[in-house]
């Protein structure tokens, strides 16, 4: 069984990454780029929500899902170890004031593990944080000033230690190790008197590769109030802090091809930001905070909100400077559930599926030319039963905007389809004979 997941695990983990076109949202030109990990499938289909926790599921946004007690269905043994693999797919169309395009891209969302130790559960993984990806042209469309292209983004290696206090409580921690590069170039097109390209343009390439550490830190709680109610609540808080980043920036002079528009360089000159104090700079990353509370019948229903708080205002590195964009405190509001008519029913497959919905309002932090740039999204998905020991696959779906087109911005019209696969397996089992 072991094996099996082995090659589930690694052929979905490679058919992503080779498949990763990142994003195509024109904000991800600023900062560090558009915030790529929202939560698991799971977390998603219910729009965003992170404060429940159970023994077959991942939450890889609270630590403290890690640490629980021994599930009676195993003989008061063991708890499953579990797996959790995910990607998706997002179909945008952007809207500006005159004109309108699409986009799609796909990417790899996560690669986890969880692995129970008694009351102690222990974990790690991949997954991209943060994602880079745009290709904006500015001025008229017959006659470009200028075009901007970017890529890259900001990986999130973790591993993760959580704990139960007691039947109630449970704590935990994630150490996260976060690296990667942000590329991007800008052509200034310069033309003659009779509108035609000059026949040489100038090139600026600048290239950051990031790394550091941060941690993030989780408590959750969960206690019945009667007989069947239970209430559920969570809380994450993330210290600000500091990345690494080496820069580098090259000056190229270069001919556009008027046919095919590829561009050949003909000489290249490195800047010197080391004497400019550029070549090593520091990238703050911002502070952050999560509390959420819910209400349900345990593997029958939930329902709760979740408030989440970000000092975006935090972030800076002089490298990435830019004259009409500011960051201002970031927030999301993420209202969603889940309904199982019946988890354990032998007669009717529908009857076990997790039926999942959600809705989340956000202020991305982002501020261009006095407007704020904020996104609004509908979730819901389903959770399909899979195999044995509780395994299953989860399908979401998600429709929204991002942006506006105020002040001659750009509005995206998004819709995500996500899939993902949660297994779980038994790895300690004590022996009944010698």
């Amino acid at each position: 069984m072991i094996k099996k997941l082995v090659v589930v695990l690694i052929t979905l983990f490679v058919t992503f990454s080779f498949a990763q076109q990142g994003t195509t949202s024109p904000y991800s030109f600023y900062g560090i780029g558009s915030l790529k990990f929202k939560g698991t499938v799971e977390n998603r289909s219910m729009g965003g929500l992170s404060i429940y926790t159970d023994s077959i599921h991942l939450n890889l946004r609270n630590p403290a899902s890690y640490g629980g007690l021994n599930l009676s269905s195993f003989g008061g043994e063991s708890r499953p170890v579990k797996f959790a693999v995910g990607g998706g797919s997002s179909a945008v169309n952007f809207k500006t004031n005159e004109t309108e395009e699409s986009s799609s891209s796909t990417s790899f969302d996560y690669l986890a593990i969880g692995i129970p130790l008694g009351k102690l559960g222990v974990g790690l993984g991949l997954l991209p944080y943060t994602s880079v990806g745009y290709k904006i042209g500015a001025g008229d469309p017959e006659m470009l000033t200028n075009r901007y292209n970017g890529s890259g983004g900001l990986n999130k290696a973790f591993f993760t230690v959580g704990y139960q206090l007691n039947k109630n409580f449970s704590i935990g921690v994630d150490a996260n190790y976060d690296f990667g590069n942000i590329q991007n170039s800008a052509i200034e097109f310069v033309y003659d008197d009779e509108d035609n390209l000059v026949q040489y343009q100038s090139r600026e390439d600048n290239r950051s590769d990031l790394s550091g550490l941060n941690y993030n830190f989780g408590l959750s709680y969960k206690g019945m109030i009667n007989e069947k109610l239970q209430l559920t609540s969570g809380f994450t808080y993330t210290p600000k802090s500091t990345l690494v980043s080496k820069n580098e920036r090259t000056i190229a002079t270069l001919v556009i091809n008027d046919l095919t528009g590829v561009e050949a360089v003909v000489n290249s000159i490195e800047e010197d930001l080391e004497s400019r104090g550029l070549q090593e700079t520091d990238q703050v990353l911002p502070s952050r905070v999560s509390f959420g509370l819910g209400l349900g019948q345990p593997k029958k229903w939930f329902m709760g909100a979740e408030y989440t708080s970000q000092k975006t205002s935090q972030f800076s590195n002089r490298i990435f400077t830019i004259e009409n964009a500011t960051f201002e405190d970031a927030s999301t509001f993420s209202f969603g559930g889940f309904y199982i008519p019946k988890y354990n029913s032998l007669s009717s497959y529908l009857q076990r599926v997790v039926y999942r919905a959600g809705i989340r309002f956000e202020n991305t932090g982002l501020n261009i030319n006095t407007e704020s740039i904020n996104e609004f999204g509908i979730s819901f998905g389903v959770g399909l039963p899979v195999g044995r020991a509780f395994s299953n696959a989860n399908l979401g779906f998600e429709i929204g905007k991002r942006g506006t087109t105020k002040q001659n911005l750009i509005q995206e019209n998004f819709f995500n389809l996500s899939l993902s696969l949660s297994l779980n397996d038994r790895w300690f089992v004590k022996r009944k004979y010698d």
